[in-house]
């Protein structure tokens, strides 16, 4: 408990400044890409291609750590050791039913360092509000053809992508997504 302590903590401290707005975090790890592969598709709805709802998506019947994201990429996080802990997908205290963070690292060493990828089904009004949550918090919006990106202030950001896009929500009609990078959201495809 003590080594998962030591992992879990210091990337809540990352964005410590953000806890009211979110109980998350994240570091990227080399060896581990957070690009899809050329054969993944996504089962994601795109937002652009669905009409605007109110009720939260349907999550898909067995999703887990390993049907969150692509089994290849699953794949290579167990080869070089690494495993996930499963949590609630949550906002601060507040969880979503039937969402799921997955933080991958390795167990054995302690470490900043881990790849975090949620998906949970939400409410058009929850939604919202927890976007302006998150904006009063110091987050970024960013519309798109994909939904609504909101970002962590990259100065408060424990790890950055190519771009310099820390920790991401993506929403869409009835459901979010979160990755520790906005590269990792594309890798969230949950299937079951």
């Amino acid at each position: 408990m003590r080594l998962l302590a030591r992992v879990v903590l210091p990337l809540g401290l990352a964005v410590g400044v953000l806890t009211a707005a979110t109980a998350c975090g994240g570091g990227a790890s080399p060896g581990v890409t957070a690009k899809p592969t050329s054969d993944a598709t996504s089962t994601v709805p795109d937002p652009a291609a669905q009409p605007s709802t109110d009720a939260p998506a349907t999550p898909p019947a067995a999703l887990s750590c390993e049907t969150l994201i692509p089994s290849d990429t699953v794949a290579a996080l167990h080869k070089q050791g690494w495993a996930a802990m499963k949590r609630d997908f949550a906002f601060g205290p507040d969880a979503l039913p039937g969402g799921i963070e997955c933080l991958w690292s390795d167990p054995a060493t302690a470490s900043d360092r881990g790849l975090l990828y949620g998906w949970a089904p939400i409410s058009s009004a929850e939604a919202k509000a927890r976007q302006e949550q998150l904006i009063a918090s110091g987050w970024t919006r960013e519309d798109s053809d994909r939904g609504v990106y909101i970002t962590a202030d990259p100065r408060a950001s424990l790890s950055k992508d190519e771009d310099g896009y820390g920790m991401t929500y993506l929403f869409g009609p009835g459901w979010v997504t979160v990755s520790d990078t906005k590269q990792g959201l594309v890798l969230i495809e949950p299937r079951g």
